[in-house]
C-alpha cells in the first residue's frame, strides 16, 4: 500500500492519558467522525493480549470511516491485527528491517529529525515521515524543538509525504505554512478535549488552509 499525502492531513496519535470516563475507542471514533484522516494507536504499557485486542477493535473502527490505522512501534501487533501500517522511531526496529518483515503491503511511517535520517529512511523502505518536534511538546520530554529550516530541508529532501508532529494546536498549525508538510499530527490537542469531534473539525480546516501554501521543490539527487 502506498501512502497518499491526504492520509496525512490530520494524523491522530492516541494517548490514554485523557481518556478520563472515555474508552480509547469512543474517542477515536469521535476523531474519525470529526475528520482525522490516518489514526497511530500508541501504546506503551499494555500487555500483547490486551493490545492486540483493542487494535483489532479499532482496526475494524477505522475501516467504518476508510481511515487507515497505524500502529506504533509494535511490529508483531500490526501484523496480527493486519493494520494498515507500523510507524517506528529513531531508537526502535531498523526501517530497513521492519519493510523486510511487514512486506511491500503495509505503509511504513519513520520518525526522523535530520535531512540524512530522512535519506536514509526512504531508502530503507519508508513511506511517509514523520518529522519532529516542530514546537514544544510534553509528550515527549527527550526531544528538543526543530528549526522551521530543518522541516523545510527534509521536505525537500525527499519524495514521500511528511507530516509534523510536536506541540502543535489550532493556534500554531499555520505558523508551518510553507515549510512543505503534508499534514500534521496531534496527540494532546485532540484527545485531551471535551468535544473531540468539534475540535478535529476545526483542526481539518486549519491543515487543509495550511497544506496549500506551499510548492514543494524537487528532491536534491
Amino acid at each position: 500500500m502506498k501512502c497518499a499525502k491526504e492520509i496525512m492531513l490530520l494524523y491522530a496519535v492516541t494517548d490514554r492519558a485523557w481518556t478520563g470516563k472515555e474508552s480509547l475507542y469512543t474517542q477515536v471514533e469521535k476523531a474519525l467522525k470529526g475528520g482525522v484522516t490516518c489514526v497511530q494507536l500508541r501504546e506503551k504499557n499494555l500487555d500483547e493480549e490486551t493490545f492486540l485486542q483493542e487494535a483489532m477493535d479499532i482496526k475494524k473502527l477505522c475501516q467504518h470511516y476508510h481511515v487507515p490505522l497505524i500502529i506504533n512501534d509494535n511490529v508483531n501487533i500490526a501484523m496480527a491485527c493486519h493494520a494498515d501500517g507500523i510507524h517506528v522511531g529513531q531508537e526502535d526496529m531498523e526501517a530497513g528491517d521492519v519493510r523486510r518483515l511487514v512486506g511491500e503491503g503495509m505503509i511504513l511511517g519513520v520518525s526522523v529529525h535530520t535531512v540524512d535520517e530522512a535519506k536514509r529512511a526512504v531508502a530503507c523502505g519508508a513511506d511517509y515521515l514523520g518529522v519532529g518536534a516542530v514546537f514544544s511538546t510534553t509528550t515527549k520530554t527527550n526531544v528538543s524543538r526543530m528549526p522551521i529550516e530543518t522541516l523545510q530541508s527534509i521536505c525537500n529532501a525527499v519524495d514521500v509525504p511528511v507530516v509534523a508532529i510536536g506541540g502543535m494546536n489550532q493556534g500554531n498549525i499555520m505558523e508551518l505554512a510553507g515549510s512543505g508538510v503534508d499534514g500534521v499530527a496531534l496527540v494532546s490537542a485532540i484527545f485531551s478535549v471535551e468535544n473531540i469531534e468539534e475540535r478535529c473539525r476545526k483542526l481539518r480546516g486549519t491543515a487543509k488552509e495550511m497544506v496549500k501554501r506551499f510548492k514543494r521543490t524537487e528532491p536534491k539527487t
